[in-house]
């Protein structure tokens, strides 16, 4: 398949985009690298440095499907600046509806979250538990759920959304490097290297095993294999809505314990109060995404924090460029030095 792949040099694209070119598949890459990284765009990909407004220029009827990961996806910038969330998730990702109906390319994957949950009653969260987002952010995740499905039933667009939580590990090279960094693996690993002198653990009171809390964890290779799966299963005029979870979750010192049984070293971490908003537990069900897409992830926390340590630190590895674990038959494509073709 001839696809495009918004988002493209981010952390999550670019494994994305790596994966279905060791497919075989052709992979161009929109990108205005307003949160990505020039050197993460792959050889082998085209890139077209443009905002989602302008995919009418690079779509036409050569293409077979959208993969769109582009997005803003800070909790909290959205709530204070939520207007950036409306333009930059809802009324772009319009423009790119708009532009595959007239290129008439009328297959997509949509990168969601389960951040449209809100805070929910239960611990294990399921497509069908109601829908409360607590944010703005979930908010245009959620309000761009509602136009998929509207445009597969008006359009026969054959879209499914992947809605999961966090996100970690690394696929060689390929590695989270987010500004600022607000994600809790990362950030451990940067003490651990000697680039931040602690990290913070937010609540210890909760009702949980350890009182910290407990989230779900998926390797981003697994997550980029369920973008693959999820595309050879949309179906015209259908908008299905998997979630991408272990069904278990891992706690923060939990975590904490993996970061230092993995690096060798002591890894400081600083009690602070809990952040408004955050539930003791969220952890997403997996069990439709494995009924009708055959998916479900297979590697651990410990694994994620492996793959994340051996990318920051390439002398830890013994082939930084192609994880043990990637599930791949040939070579992964690697990093090009970027630039627009």
């Amino acid at each position: 398949m001839k696809l495009l792949v918004t988002g493209g040099a981010g952390y999550i694209g670019s494994v994305v985009v790596q994966q279905l070119l060791t497919e075989g598949h052709t992979v161009e890459v929109l990108d205005n690298l307003s949160t990505g990284h020039a050197d993460s765009i792959l050889d082998g990909a085209v890139w077209h440095e443009a905002d989602l407004l302008q995919a009418g220029r690079i779509l036409d009827s050569s293409f077979d499907g959208v993969v769109h990961l582009a997005a803003r996806s800070l909790v909290g910038e959205s709530v204070a600046h939520p207007e950036r969330y409306w333009h930059g998730n809802i009324v772009a990702t319009l423009a790119l509806l708009d532009a595959m109906r007239e290129a008439g390319v009328r297959r997509l994957v949509f990168s969601s979250t389960a951040a449209v949950y809100g805070e929910p009653a239960g611990a294990s969260i399921a497509e069908s538990d109601q829908t409360m987002p607590t944010n703005p952010y979930g908010a245009s995740k959620l309000a761009i759920d509602h136009m998929l499905t509207a445009e597969a039933h008006a359009h026969g667009l054959a879209a499914i959304s992947l809605r999961y939580f966090n996100v970690a590990g690394a696929s060689g090279a390929l590695r989270e490097r987010h500004d600022p960094e607000t994600h809790l693996i990362p950030n451990l690993l940067k003490v651990a290297a000697g680039q931040k002198e602690s990290a913070s653990i937010f609540g210890t009171d909760y009702p949980t095993e350890d009182g910290t809390a407990v989230r779900d964890y998926i390797h981003v290779l697994d997550l980029a294999e369920a973008h693959l799966r999820a595309l050879k299963a949309a179906e015209p005029g259908t908008h299905e809505i998997y979630n991408l979870g272990t069904g278990t979750g891992t706690s923060v010192r939990q975590v904490i314990d993996a970061v230092r049984d993995v690096t060798g070293r002591e890894v400081a971490a600083v009690e602070e109060p809990r952040r408004a908003g955050d539930p003791a537990v969220l952890v997403a069900s997996g069990q439709r995404a494995l009924q009708h897409l055959g998916w479900e992830p297979t590697r651990d926390v410990h694994q994620m924090v492996t793959d994340a340590w051996q990318a920051l630190n390439p002398s830890t590895a013994s082939d930084p460029t192609t994880p043990s674990t990637t599930p791949l038959t040939t070579p992964p494509a690697t990093p090009s030095a970027g630039g627009p073709r």
